[in-house]
């Protein structure tokens, strides 16, 4: 069973965008997990995936010039990211998106349709967003590991990581470390919440 590992670079409150819909504390959109030798394959939801392949394809056409969600030009990590999405297949699950620029590009249509990816034979999966594909993964029970990327900042305002959790969800921490720029660097096992114990009569 390949694992499926979600990486995500919120705020201490726990926002993945603030209120303008953009996550400007964010200098860079390389991949700081520590993942890329460990996977061989992406999954995103499909309100994520054309902004994904329109920014990565930017960047390994033109890794000279300012991306359009920074403003910057790209960082060493995200060049090389660039070339690695290139040749590495990505999942999108969508009902509704069937297209893509990228030929290394596939749909799934349903949760179970990641379960069977899964049930494939390769590497860890890399589980890139957004929100409520995470949350809804996460309580199908298909989710092994989150990494987080915990920034300085109080967001106040915008979309929460884990707003559409259907259910309560307990993790067993792995590791946590503070980064030189103040951020933390946190990763968590999933497990299955036990159900409450019954109080007696």
């Amino acid at each position: 069973m390949r694992r499926l590992i979600a990486g995500m670079k919120i705020s201490i409150d726990g926002m993945m965008e603030g209120p303008e819909g953009t996550a400007d504390w964010v200098d860079a959109w390389s991949e700081d997990y520590g993942l890329t030798q460990e996977i061989d394959a992406c999954l995103l939801g499909a309100g994520m995936y054309p902004g994904y392949e329109r920014y990565w394809t930017a960047i390994r056409d033109e890794p000279d010039r300012p991306v359009w969600i920074t403003g910057n030009p790209p960082s060493a990590a995200e060049i090389e990211w660039s070339k690695f999405a290139e040749k590495t297949p990505h999942y999108v699950l969508s009902s509704t998106l069937t297209t893509a620029n990228w030929p290394q590009t596939r749909f799934l249509q349903t949760v179970d349709d990641v379960a069977a990816l899964k049930r494939q034979n390769g590497k860890a999966i890399y589980l890139m967003g957004g929100a409520q594909l995470t949350a809804s993964l996460i309580d199908a029970g298909l989710v092994d590991e989150i990494r987080l990327l915990v920034y300085p900042l109080v967001a106040g305002h915008g979309r929460a990581l884990f707003a559409g959790m259907g259910r309560r969800h307990r993790f067993e921490p792995q590791k946590a470390e503070t980064l030189p720029d103040g951020r933390l660097s946190l990763i968590y096992a999933t497990r299955p919440q036990a159900a409450a114990p019954a109080f007696a009569a």
